[in-house]
């Protein structure tokens, strides 16, 4: 394997220092600034000949952000690196997979594009693939995907007493079945009905005999919190104790925070995808992993 150089993109830095210390690799420090016109400026300062240089950025918010990404890709190439990846703990642009109505941009399809004609490869965690099997569907490198589940198992078995793992929807099962399987946990998974055009409802599970545990709401999106305030106000409004939330990846649209927590999450949690002051559980051992591999 060729020599390691963790490059951080701005905003990445103690993500990207906890890996280089994990891998004992060197960091490459990017110097990144903006002209007075807007345009982007940027230099590496280390000299990628002959090493594989790690880009790391998360790309919520990712409009912001995706100039300099593949500028750096191609600056770290330009100045002689063998192999450019890029670690992108939240992968954005996975939502419009499918056009609803005449004339919508596949935008899903145009990223993966664009990421796979800078980088060599391409590791993520826990894509929010809807009607893609795979990133091997989308992106034409290689693509790897490291699961969230054991690193929010461990959180939770060493942070709460006696929990109950509860899916908000039925598109987070995976996440809660995989977690509580992982610590032998009870879990259930709210479902939805649809009685009209607008009119759907949560039902809660059958929670018999688990009232005195503590419930944990888990998803992979925490965005704009909807979903898990109203599954909190049905867990409290049936005697239970005001539930945890935690998510893989804490996006935190605005007002996310308020609502959930005035429903009556006693507490919010997520990973280190992206840099949140919820961001409690550090995924950097998994992804250095995963790393070593490639």
């Amino acid at each position: 394997m060729s020599e390691l150089l963790i490059m951080p993109l701005p905003g990445n830095e103690d993500l990207a220092e906890r890996l280089a210390r994990n891998l004992s690799a060197e960091m490459a420090p990017l110097e990144y600034r903006r002209f007075p016109d807007g345009e982007s400026y940027l230099r590496l300062h280390a000299d990628p000949t002959g090493k594989t240089v790690v880009a790391v950025a998360t790309l919520n918010a990712p409009d912001d952000k995706i100039p300099a990404v593949l500028f750096a890709a191609d600056l770290a190439r330009d100045l002689g690196a063998s192999r450019v990846g890029l670690v992108a703990p939240y992968l954005a642009y996975m939502r419009q997979d499918q056009r609803f109505s005449p004339g919508e941009a596949l935008t899903s399809r145009t990223f993966a594009q664009w990421i796979s004609a800078h980088f060599d490869w391409l590791m993520t965690v826990d894509p929010h693939l809807h009607r893609y099997a795979s990133l091997d569907e989308l992106y034409t490198l290689k693509g790897e995907v490291v699961a969230a589940a054991p690193a929010l198992a461990r959180w939770v078995a060493e942070e709460v007493d006696d929990p109950v793992l509860i899916g908000p929807d039925g598109e987070s099962e995976q996440w809660v079945r995989e977690v509580a399987a992982l610590q032998d946990l009870p879990w259930r998974v709210f479902t939805k009905k649809r009685y009209g055009d607008r009119d759907v409802r949560m039902h809660l599970p059958d929670l018999t005999g688990l009232q005195q545990h503590t419930p944990v709401l888990i998803d992979d999106i925490i965005s704009s919190g909807t979903t898990m305030a109203r599954a909190t106000r049905h867990l409290v409004e049936n005697g239970f104790r005001p539930p945890l939330a935690v998510g893989v990846h804490g996006l935190f649209a605005d007002g996310a925070r308020d609502s959930m927590l005035e429903a009556g999450i006693s507490r919010i949690v997520c990973t280190n995808t992206v840099d949140t002051p919820e961001s409690v559980i550090d995924l950097s051992r998994d992804l250095a992993s995963r790393l070593r591999d490639l």
